[in-house]
Order: structure tokens, then sequence, then C-alpha cells
């Protein structure tokens, strides 16, 4: 499905580093030092489909209005500067703190960037394209505007001949034209650009990496809940470890998706490793003493998927017999596999997303990418 050539590590970190620009857009100054408190906030403008408590805008925004634990205590060194809101009611919680917190609500994206100006007058873009009244396709996706957003954003760019870090939330979209078309606008334009899930830079026990370069013989992955609102939290987590592997990454072959028997025939018949499957099992969170091959669900599949390099890779989702994300991997020349459980916490205000919005913090002080949008890219495809 995806080219070999077309996602590699170290193509990814030669274009992250670059520093020539295409004319006629000009890279914004970005502080060279890291975001800390000495040093002046930077503005940032949130492109946001619903603003309500709980919701992904509440627990990024809500973090730069109200401190990391949105308490009215010390936050990211950056200010909020405009928002724009997809869908809105006077009640709403984004509607309440702008009001508060005397943030411009802007009617048209544009407006939000440039707050209403002849030029951009933001020093980062939060695309936050998760929640609200959005149709749904025949696969059960949610059909969000994060392409619709992006192309907005980046037509304003382009008016302006300015460009400025971006942050788009969670995977690119639910089609691969989607997800290819908003990387290459990104690489067009030389945006510093990331996106992805919070799971990946979440709380983990044991709190382990796997070392750059490592040499990867297995690798599963196992979340829970729905195929496209979780799975692709899951598979973002895979990826993050998988990249760290000898040789980088070279793309994806192939994919495929089994339901029912088909998920344990592939694991009785040697296509995903057992003891990798119970290892990360293990090291989860369980919601019932069954045995797993007898829970059946909607929401319950592999996703099983092979990379060029010929590494294959696993993603089972177990709603109705786990509650948490956890990841196995078994490196050449050990005994055992690694597994390690990803907590996703919910208190104080979701602390996860704190890991999250630290990154683009960095990233709008810098103009560098935290980590490579190739991974959210790559686990979109999939």
């Amino acid at each position: 499905m995806i080219s070999p050539a077309l996602i590699t590590r170290r193509k990814s970190l030669q274009w992250m580093t670059a520093t020539a620009t295409v004319p006629p857009l000009v890279a914004s100054q970005a502080s060279a030092v890291e975001a800390t408190g000495s040093v002046a906030p930077k503005s940032v403008a949130a492109v946001v489909t619903a603003y309500g408590k709980g919701l992904h805008a509440d627990v990024l925004v809500g973090k730069i209005l109200e401190g990391w634990k949105q308490d009215g205590g010390p936050g990211p060194n950056l200010r909020l500067a405009s928002m724009y809101l997809d869908q809105s009611r006077p009640e709403d919680l984004g509607v309440r703190l702008a009001a508060q917190n005397q943030v411009p609500i802007f009617d048209t994206i544009e407006g939000a960037v440039t707050l209403g100006k002849n030029g951009i007058s933001v020093d980062g873009v939060l695309s936050i394209g998760e929640h609200g009244s959005y149709a749904w396709n025949q696969k059960q996706q949610h059909l969000y505007p994060r392409r619709r957003f992006f192309e907005e954003i980046t037509r304003t760019f382009e008016k302006y001949s300015k460009i400025v870090p971006v942050f788009s939330d969670k995977h690119l979209g639910p089609v691969w034209s989607d997800a290819k078309w908003m990387y290459d606008k990104a690489r067009q334009l030389k945006i510093p650009f990331m996106a992805g899930s919070s799971i990946p830079v979440s709380y983990r026990k044991p709190d382990y990496a796997i070392p750059m370069d490592s040499p990867v013989e297995a690798i599963v992955a196992v979340g829970f809940k729905g195929l496209d609102i979780y799975g692709s939290h899951t598979l973002d987590l895979l990826q993050s470890f998988a990249e760290r592997r000898q040789g980088g990454e070279t793309g994806v072959a192939w994919v495929q998706c089994l339901q029912g028997d088909a998920m344990w025939q592939a694991v009785d018949n040697g296509q995903v490793s057992k003891d990798v499957l119970d290892t990360a099992l293990s090291v989860g969170l369980k919601v019932s003493n069954r045995d797993v091959r007898s829970i059946r669900s909607k929401n319950n599949a592999l996703f099983l998927f092979r990379y060029q390099d010929g590494l294959p890779g696993a993603v089972f989702m177990l709603s109705g017999y786990v509650r948490s994300f956890s990841v196995a991997v078994k490196l050449k020349g050990e005994v055992r596999p690694v597994g390690v459980r990803i907590e996703e916490r919910p208190h104080p205000r979701h602390p996860h997303f704190c890991y999250l919005l630290h990154a683009i913090e960095r990233m709008i002080h810098t103009g560098q990418p935290s980590y490579p949008v190739e991974r959210t890219l790559l686990s979109s495809g999939i």
C-alpha cells in the first residue's frame, strides 16, 4: 500500500533538520532555545471542532489557558491568541473560557491565524479535529474535518507568504488520500508539522523504550474500544516502538484486518508470535477472566501487516478483555519479550496530554518537530 521509498527515518530527519526555505514562503523566526519560563511565551491559534469539558480541545487548549493541571497553576510557555470553533453553542466551555480570558473567537480559520489582520499573527497553530457532530462512513470512521482545517491553514500561509509550526491532532484522516495530501503539503511549504496520539508519550509501566537501531524480531500491540477512535492510538503506539528498529523505517508492504476466528488462526499458524502477544496481554489491565478467544465484539479485530523489511506488525483490538494499551517487543538474542503498559490517566484532567502539549510547545519555540510526523502518516495509512 505504501511505497518502500516513501517513508524512511533518515529522510525524515534530514527534512526536519533542513534550514532552507522555499520561496515565496518565509519560515517564521523560532526561538533556538528550549521552551522555559525565562523565554517570552509564543502565541498560538486553536482551530477546533468542538470544545467541551474533557474533549481534546479542553485537555490541550485548556492547559494553555488554565495551567498543566488546569487549576490556575503554571502551564506551558504558550499564549492562546485566538480560536476558531467549527461547532459551538453559547454555553460551551470553549466559549466561556474565551470570554473569561479575552481570547477572540473568529468565524473563519484565516481570521484566527491572522487575528483579523493582513498577515500571519501567531507563532503556531493547533488543529484539533476531534469530537463534535460529524458524519460517519460505512467503515464507522468519524469524518472529522482534519484535511479541511489543514487546507484552510495552509491556504492562509500561502496567501500571506509566511509559515508557522502546526500540530494536527490524532491520525491524519480516514482515507489515505487525505493523509498523504496533508503530509505532501507540509513538505512542499516546509511547515514544521506534527500530528498523532497522546498515547506514545504517555506514562509507561515499566518506563521503557527500546534503544535506537535495535534488532527487532517481533512486535505486538494491544488496544481496546472503537476500531477507528482507539485503533489509531494503538497503531501510533506500536509505530513509536517499531520505528526505532535496526535500519530505520522502510514502509509497509501489505495490510489486513481480521476478525473472529481468523484473528486466532493468524496466531496458531505463526503469523503472529504467541509469546509476544502473551507478553503484551500479561502487562495489560483486564476486565474479564474469560479466555480471550471466547470474547466476541464488533470492536475486536487484528490489524495484521508486514513492513517492507520483513518485520511483521500486529495490533489486537480486544474490547471486553482489556482496558489499557500495551506493547511487547522481542529483540534478537534476547530470551524473553519485553512488555510495557501505557496508562491513559483521566485525573487530574487527563495529565498524559501534558506530555503531548510539551512536545508541541517545544516545536513552536524551536521550529523543529519533537518527533517525526512520518510516524503518524504511516499509522494513518495502515
